[in-house]
């Protein structure tokens, strides 16, 4: 995905966003754990996703695809929070520092996640002053991307379910969100988003694959997050599926047909390079002899 400039819209959208509700007037505690959800950041590969297929769009309206981007990612972090709790991964670590539960306590980091979730759709709504009709498109998408049957609500759904189907499950878990940024970024620079859903979803479902691999063949410490969580919580995972090697070689092939997928535009050629390029960062460099 393209390099700095990218980084630094989407950090400058998440804070303007941020601030907005973070003020004076917000109950000081909260407005931490909502402050501690969103930075310092991961990698911001789905608010990435976004403006990278804006751009390769044409991107005529960036206030539009700034929102659409920071909401995305709003929206990711909120899954994070609630993701961490005790009552699903109970996970005490995330981005090498502790969970918004671990900091904030319980009751706080439901309603940082909450309030996230809000916030990602005020912010796209607040687009409208330069695009009603793509801010009304965006808020669709974002909604269907996380929301039942089919978002990343029903993928956390999945792991309550005794034998649920792996590409189900991945598909919302982390496919969903993966397809709403790109079909976002599309929207947002006022071409057919539906079209953008494969690729998405394609890389969704890689980027969940190196998840798998990186939760048995990862460090903790590394990853910023804790291991093994897969096999502990009796969670499907690519890895169990197809073992490493398999997994690996999995990976390879969605991210190329992830590529294969972009659809035509202006920018087709250089996004599906781009693309290319991310598969060495999807795959753990543990994992990377057992792809060839």
């Amino acid at each position: 995905m393209p390099g700095e400039d990218v980084s630094t819209r989407i950090e400058d959208s998440l804070l303007r966003s941020l601030a907005r509700v973070t003020g004076s007037a917000a109950p000081p505690r909260l407005a931490a754990a909502l402050t501690h959800a969103v930075f310092p950041g991961g990698q911001r590969i789905r608010p990435r996703l976004c403006l990278s297929v804006a751009l390769a769009c044409g991107d005529d309206q960036p206030l539009v695809s700034g929102a659409a981007a920071a909401a995305v990612e709003f929206l990711h972090c909120a899954s994070l929070v609630h993701d961490d709790m005790p009552c699903f991964d109970n996970a005490m670590m995330r981005r090498g520092r502790p969970s918004v539960h671990a900091a904030h306590g319980e009751a706080l980091a439901l309603l940082a996640g909450d309030g996230l979730i809000t916030l990602a759709f005020e912010t796209v709504a607040m687009a409208a002053v330069a695009d009603p009709v793509r801010s009304a498109s965006l808020s669709l998408i974002i909604a269907r991307s996380v929301g039942m049957p089919h978002g990343i609500v029903a993928g956390q759904g999945w792991e309550s379910e005794a034998a649920p189907d792996l590409g189900l499950y991945q598909r919302a878990k982390t496919g969903a969100l993966f397809a709403g940024a790109a079909m976002a970024g599309a929207a947002a620079a006022g071409c057919a988003a539906e079209p953008w859903g494969a690729t998405g979803h394609l890389l969704g479902e890689a980027y969940q694959v190196a998840d798998d691999i990186a939760d048995v063949v990862g460090e903790a410490r590394a990853l910023g997050k804790p291991v093994g969580q897969d096999v502990f919580h009796g969670r499907p995972s690519a890895v169990q599926e197809f073992g490493i090697g398999g997994a690996a070689r999995r990976l390879m092939a969605l991210v190329e047909e992830a590529a294969e997928r972009v659809p035509d535009c202006a920018g087709a050629d250089a996004l599906r390079a781009q693309i290319r390029a991310q598969a060495s960062r999807f795959l753990p460099k543990e994992a990377a002899q057992h792809a060839a």
